[in-house]
């Protein structure tokens, strides 16, 4: 598909209301008011019924742009098979997708699917489950070497084996969200030595992080925000 270049949702002056009124069918709005639209509205939206007013509006929904950010975290998308609705959406993005926020459904080949095809990516967010194995993990964020955000929900995973593959293959991070991990001071410490960019570091509830010899000196030399094991999540 050609590319080509929607304005913003702040730039779109809506038409008259009575002018909006007066327009007799859906196809009729404007291609760029119709882009504000979908803006607005939630991915599966788009996907499950907006892409299906009309020919126009379907034209607009595969738009890459409009995919550049993934957001299905709703908790009420669950009735829907949400794997193949991500993978469709993730492909609509044409390699332009740079922020996905994705919740417990999340498997090993989806996963990779996504880094497959996100060469961009610069923030993930993922809670991961029992469906997202150490290795499936460590193999798909290996494929992203420019995200500069990961946030992982809380969830317990034993060793180093997250920590190391955030080390090897991020170098260009900045926001790290580890809470409730069971990386110990070797994991930390690698991603110290390899993550030159990293300003916030959330370890709470790591219970096997000592900060021992020099760590918790680093950090606090490095890091912007630093959220220590012991620090509340109350705020979480």
């Amino acid at each position: 598909m050609a590319s080509f270049f929607w304005p913003s949702s702040t730039s779109v002056v809506p038409p008259p209301r009575k002018k909006v009124e007066e327009m007799s069918n859906w196809s009729e709005l404007p291609p760029e008011l119709t882009f504000s639209i979908m803006l607005r509205l939630d991915k599966i939206e788009i996907l499950e019924n907006a892409q299906k007013v009309c020919t126009s509006w379907r034209r607009v929904s595969k738009e890459p742009s409009l995919w550049r950010k993934i957001d299905l975290r709703n908790p009420n998308w669950m009735d829907y098979d949400i794997e193949a609705i991500c993978r469709h959406a993730v492909d609509r993005s044409e390699g332009g997708l740079v922020e996905i926020m994705l919740t417990n459904f999340v498997t090993d080949s989806l996963l990779t699917y996504i880094a497959d095809r996100s060469s961009k990516l610069r923030s993930l967010s993922l809670v991961i489950s029992s469906l997202l194995t150490d290795e499936g993990f460590v193999t798909a964020v290996a494929k992203l070497p420019l995200l500069e955000e990961l946030k992982l929900e809380p969830y317990e995973r034993d060793g180093d084996d997250d920590a190391l593959a955030i080390a090897e293959s991020m170098p260009q991070l900045r926001h790290l969200q580890l809470i409730w991990n069971k990386l110990t001071d070797t994991g930390l410490k690698a991603i110290l030595d390899k993550c030159p960019h990293l300003e916030h570091l959330d370890l709470r509830k790591c219970s096997k992080i000592k900060l021992s010899g020099d760590l918790e000196v680093r950090c606090l030399k490095m890091l912007k925000v630093f959220r220590r094991p012991e620090d509340s999540t109350a705020a979480f």
